[in-house]
Order: structure tokens, then sequence, then C-alpha cells
């Protein structure tokens, strides 16, 4: 079909596992024509999960695109992972397209993926629309959609409601008359027009006269309720019987946001380490602007880099630099993709999300543009940092570089996927989101790369900082036939509390001296020693970070002095300091967001406190479940999945990101500091 800017809809299906998201896609490409048959996700035969990891390990891995037409619209919708450890695709996924499309499983709630993700979207103005799935399954649906209004506000309205028992929906948008499994359709009709005029003070005002408004003049303000964050529009479905799925599609077509609708992407210019906002709309004859939000390796056509086009045309001829390379890129081939095949494309046009492949230069998060516009960027929304760490290590002799390369390709296609060199640990530590995640990404190193790995809980990332103000001196002199060595050094180190523009890599460094008495020259090798130790550690073996050192006083020699002196003066003196300046141990902090049955609430905490965690607060939530909020060190978590699942016979489920770092406990500090030791060296 060929279309137009304003006919394609770009939504994302997000959401907690198993709440059917995958099953709700395959729903519409049947509707659609696309697929004769609807695949299931036990079967391993669905469009979406495709990739052989995925069909191993039973559920979605990565997000999958796919494209379908219906009723005049041209729809691209992707199909994110809903397992916490993958939420990184999801989060990737979100601004490509206008809106969030959050499923939800009426027998299991909402979940902490789904929590996430309404949140991210309000903060990033994108306009939400839920999905409930599963009305065919019995359950309490009234009381759930009181929890999913209670939870995200006011704004969530239906548009449709289920009817005989969930074999079928209602919608109360265009209808008026007629009895849901809810209730009233009028009711429900009015509490949606009234959240809808609010947005328009004429409407309102006619509203208020005439008391009822046709729904053709609701279309535009309903639009604008949605991109505005008034309106967050309710459906309801059952995925797996194809109950409500028609009325959906019809719904998305006739009311969701086209990309000349949407709101606008915040694009920003880089010019001289300036940025300034710009302006990017949806016009087919503006300067081309589009923006990658994800690479994969494809097994047919290579390295696949998936772009959503947000100005002007791409084809064949057309070159855009990539990120802030010099240098246009020829695009050869332009695709469009659903799961694993593709369709080449002549041209793609505003709104339009497409692939190319073959092409090394295009990484994630990069920005195509025109040389003409200087250097473009999307502000990007945070992904979560990786936390969870497996030390690695080769299980065949000499298979080192090979495994460097399939790591570094693994994390190309996965920014939350890390690889860390620890030069005191001497570890190679492979961090993802958490357990399940690197589970994954071995099986797809095995699978993919053909190699294995040996793999052990890393040491923990510590750092180190001071909490008091100190002085430290060094007087280094070597003499060993002929000229020596000479440099002495005296500073003064005190603790940063807010990191400034002045520090780099954790150090402000400030010359304090005066009158000559360490020349100019030898500061920079003084700066050197110090931020050898800022590396290596000084009293534990980790980085250190946060502080400002002083260099105030010292003595030079007009012949022995050399610049290796002061690296090494400075060096000692700094570790002098550090020692006197009350040295403590930082242990990173995560949050946690764990669900769980309600009567698994005194277990978890008891369990929590256990591993020096704090409760941080306790959501109830409807089906017997809750939700516990807290905060626990890094390091007592690593086999938590474990317990949880043994707590909670496998009912539970939980996600966890960076929070903050704190000091460790005395008897922790003492018995790291003792285990180190450090690497000798001459003065």
């Amino acid at each position: 079909m060929a279309y137009k800017t304003e006919n394609i809809r770009n939504f994302a299906l997000l959401g907690t596992s198993a709440a059917g998201k995958t099953t709700l896609a395959e729903a519409m490409l049947v509707n659609a024509g696309v697929i004769g048959r609807a695949g299931k996700v036990e079967d391993g035969n669905t469009v979406s999960d495709w990739d052989e990891l995925e069909k191993q390990f039973g559920h979605s891995i990565d997000s999958s695109l796919l494209y379908l037409d219906h009723n005049g619209s041209h729809f691209n919708l992707i199909d994110t992972p809903g397992r916490g450890d993958f939420i990184g695709k999801a989060i990737g996924a979100m601004p490509a397209v206008e809106t969030m499309v959050v499923v939800l499983d009426a027998a299991s709630g909402i979940g902490p993926v789904a929590r996430r993700v309404m949140k991210l979207g309000r903060e990033r103005n994108l306009p939400r629309a839920i999905v409930i799935n599963k009305i065919d399954a019995g359950g309490d649906i009234g009381g759930f959609l009181e929890a999913v209004r209670e939870t995200f506000g006011s704004e969530c309205c239906p548009i449709n409601l289920p009817a005989h028992g969930g074999s079928d929906v209602i919608r109360c948008f265009q209808e008026v008359d007629g009895e849901s499994d809810l209730g009233n359709v009028a009711d429900f009709h009015t509490q949606l027009v009234d959240q809808i005029v609010e947005v328009d003070e004429v409407l309102m005002e006619k509203y208020l006269e005439e008391g009822e408004i046709a729904p053709e003049q609701l279309l535009q303000p309903f639009r604008r309720a949605m991109r505005e964050g008034h309106l967050v529009p309710v459906c309801f479905a059952s995925a797996r019987d194809n109950i409500g799925v028609t009325e959906l599609m019809d719904q998305i077509a006739r009311l969701f946001p086209s990309p000349a609708e949407g709101n606008a992407r915040p694009f920003v210019r880089i010019e001289g380490g300036n940025r300034s906002d710009i302006e990017v709309t949806a016009d087919p004859s503006g300067d081309p602007v589009a923006h990658v939000f994800k690479v994969a390796s494809d097994p047919f056509v290579g390295k696949l880099c998936c772009f959503r086009v947000h100005q002007g045309t791409f084809d064949s001829s057309t070159n855009p630099r990539v990120g802030d390379n010099r240098k246009g890129t020829r695009l050869a081939h332009i695709f469009r993709v659903c799961g694993k095949d593709t369709e080449e494309l002549k041209t793609a046009i505003p709104g339009d999300i497409v692939a190319v492949s073959k092409i090394e230069e295009v990484q994630y998060d990069n920005t195509m543009h025109l040389d003409g516009q200087g250097e473009l960027s999307l502000r990007s929304i945070p992904l979560p940092r990786p936390m969870f760490g497996l030390a690695i290590e080769t299980t065949t002799k000499g298979a080192e570089a090979k495994l460097g390369d399939a790591i570094a390709k693994m994390t190309m296609e996965d920014p939350t996927l890390e690889i860390e060199r620890n030069a005191v640990t001497h570890e190679q530590v492979l961090r993802g989101i958490g357990e399940l995640h690197l589970r994954a990404k071995l099986q797809l190193l095995k699978d993919r790369y053909g190699i294995e790995v040996s793999t052990r809980p890393p040491k923990v990332a510590y750092k180190e900082t001071i909490t008091g103000n100190a002085e430290g001196h060094h007087r280094h002199k070597k003499q060993s036939g002929g000229s020596g060595q000479f440099g002495e050094v005296y500073l003064r180190v005190e603790p940063v509390t807010e990191p400034t523009e002045d520090m780099t890599n954790g150090l402000m460094f400030v010359d304090d001296t005066f009158g000559g008495s360490v020349p100019k020259q030898y500061l920079p090798a003084i700066e050197k020693g110090v931020r050898l130790v800022m590396q290596e550690g000084a009293i534990a073996g980790y980085p250190i970070q946060n502080i400002k050192v002083a260099v105030y006083d010292g003595k030079h020699h007009p012949v022995d002095s050399k610049e290796v002196a002061f690296v090494t003066a400075g060096k000692r003196a700094f570790i002098d300091a550090i020692k006197k300046a009350h040295p403590v141990l930082l242990e990173p902090f995560v949050k946690l967001e764990i669900t769980i049955p309600s009567n698994a609430i005194g277990d978890i905490s008891s369990d929590i406190s256990g591993r020096r965690g704090r409760i941080q607060g306790t959501d109830m939530m409807p089906g017997n479940q809750a939700v516990v909020f807290a905060e626990a060190p890094l390091s007592e978590m690593m086999t938590y999945a474990n317990q949880l699942k043994s707590i909670t016979g496998g009912a539970g489920s939980f996600a966890m990101e960076y929070s903050h770092d704190e000091t460790t406990p005395p008897n922790v500090q003492a018995d790291v500091v003792a285990a180190f030791k450090p690497h000798d060296s001459d003065d």
C-alpha cells in the first residue's frame, strides 16, 4: 500500500513479560492478512520471536520490528521484551515511536516493567495507551481497571469495554448506549468525553451548553489530549482468542497520532562544544534526519541498523553523516523489516521505520543527517546501568582474541552489556542488567561465536575516597652513579562533595606553589603520579574518586630533577596524604523493586535486612500481590534471584538499577584493606 506520513502509525508494545505483547502482535498480523495463522510463543513459531535464542528461552530477548496495513493506515509496530533483564531493548525502542502501548495482564497485575516504562513515557512526553489483555480469563476486571487508574492516574480512561463475559468488547467513545461487563456504557462515555474536552476551552463550553458532542468533533482534541498526557486510552482485549484486537487496530488507525502530529523530538545541534535545541519536523522536503535505535546482527543480511526517519527523505542517493563522522555514508539499500524478513524500499519518508545493512560506521543512538546541518544528536533516554557482573575466562587456550572480537560485537548490539577489564584484580568482568541477561548473552556467545567461557562472581567494584583534609609529603632521591633522580613534593588533599566541571575522572588538581619552589614544567609529572594512584588506589587497590589535590611546596635540583622523579614524588606524597585523611571504601548500592505474593512480605523484608538492605516502602496490588521497594549493596544481591525463587516458590520477580555509592561498614573495609597487597616500586 502506498502511504503518506499522515497515514503512518508508529507504536511500541511494552509491558511485563507474559502479558501477551507478542501474541497481540500475532493477532494484528493475522487480521491484516500478513500471516494466515497466529503463532504461539510456546511453540516457537511467532513472527517476532524468530531468533533461535528466543525460541530456546521461550520469551522475547530483543525488540522486533513489524509492519502491516489496516483501514488506510500503515502500522509500524515494535514488539519489545517484557523481562526486566532486557528492559534496555524496550527503552531503546521508545524514541522510534509516537505512541507507547503498554500491555497488561488482567490476571497477574501491573508489574515493575510496566510501571517503569509508563514513568519514562510520562517523563519523555510520549503519548501512552494501555491494553488490558486476557479479559476472557476471569478475574475482577473492574477492580483491575481501578488499580490501573490508581497506579497511573485518572487520565487512564477506557475507549472500549469488555462485554458478554469477556467474549466481546463494546466501544464507549463512539457508542453511548448499551451495557458492558463493567457497567453502563453511557457512564464511561461521559467520563471519556469529560477528560477530552478539558484540553479545548471552546469545545468545553459547547459541551456544557449542548450536553453532547459528535465523535468526529472529538478526534483532534482526543489526539491533543494524548500528546499532552491528559488522556491515556485504555482498551480491552484477549489477544489469544482475537477478541477486541480488530477494534484496537481501528482505534489506533483513527485516534492515535501520526508522525506529523506527534510530539516534537528533542534534537540538539552541537557546535564548538555548545548544544542548542533545534526543531525537526515530519517534512518530506526538509533536510534528512534519522535516529538509529537498534543495531543487530542478522544471519541473512549481516549487520542491520534500524532507524526512524524524522525529517526529509532517504533513498539510495542519500549520503548522510553518521554521528560526528565528517565523511558521508552511502545508504546503498534501505529495507523495511517484519520479523526476520526484509523488503527493499526505494524511498523512506518521515515516520518510516526502516533499516540499512552492512554499514560499519552506524552505531546505536547515532543520528544520520546532512553535512550542512552541523552535528545533530537526539537527547537519549537514559538506559539502566549494567550492575550484575560475572568474571569470565575462556576455556580454550588462545581464544582470548576471538572472545574480545565477539564481546565487541555483542556490546555494539546491546548498550546495556559492558565488558570491564580490571587491572587491579586481573579480572575480565561481563556486566549486564541481571542474571538472566548474562545467561542469554553467554548462550549467544556459545551458539553464534562458538566460544565457551568459565564464570565466577567478580570481586566487588569498590571505590576509595576520603572524609577529611590532610597533607602529604615525599622526597624522592635516587643516586646510582652519574646523574641521579631528585624531586620533593608537599601537597594537601580534601574531599569534594559536589563534583564540578573542573574535575577530570574524579580529581581536581590545583597548583598552589609560589616562588618557583617547584618549576612549572614538573607539575604535569606530579599530576601524572597523582592520577596513577587515582587509578590504582591507595589503601585497597580500587579507584579513588572526588578528591581535590593542591600542590603547595616542594624542592628541585638543577641537575638531578627529572620528570620521572616528580612522578614518583607526587605519587608517594598523595598516598601519604590519603592515609592521613580518614580514607573510606565506597560500595555500589542498588534500588530494588520486588513484586511478590502479599503473604511473602515478611520473609522478603527479613531477607533484605539480612543483606544489609533497607526497605523503603510497600505497595499492595490487586490479586494478593505486593511491591516492595528497597535499597541494598550490590555485593549482597548477586545470588538474589535464586533466593527470591526459593522464598516465593517461583512467584516473585525483581528489577534493580544503580542508586548510589555508600561507605562500607568498618568490618568490611578492614577485611578488604587487609587483603590488599600493593605492588612495590622503587623510590
